[in-house]
């Protein structure tokens, strides 16, 4: 079992139980869900999320995601993060 990080909206996570599924704002543009690694999650929190409120940290066990999991870096950097290309 592996575990990946999802910084989410509570909002948008209280959401999914009305619409039946999650996916973050920009998954209609990007097609996958954001993660991080445990050692990622607080440099990706305080690079963009900083002074935000009203956030919730999901921890994703990778065994039970059903969507492919990719872990690249489509910013230029090396760093490799993973990516959940599905709901």
């Amino acid at each position: 079992m592996a575990i990946i990080f999802h910084i989410a909206r509570r909002d948008a996570w209280a959401n999914r139980a009305v619409v039946g599924s999650y996916h973050p704002e920009m998954f209609s543009i990007d097609g996958f869900v954001h993660c991080s690694t445990r050692d990622q999650v607080i440099k990706v929190a305080d690079a963009r999320f900083r002074g935000q409120t009203g956030l919730v940290l999901l921890c994703i066990d990778t065994d039970k995601v059903t969507a492919p999991i990719r872990r690249e870096n489509l910013e230029g950097g090396q760093e490799l993060f993973p990516h959940i290309y599905g709901e």
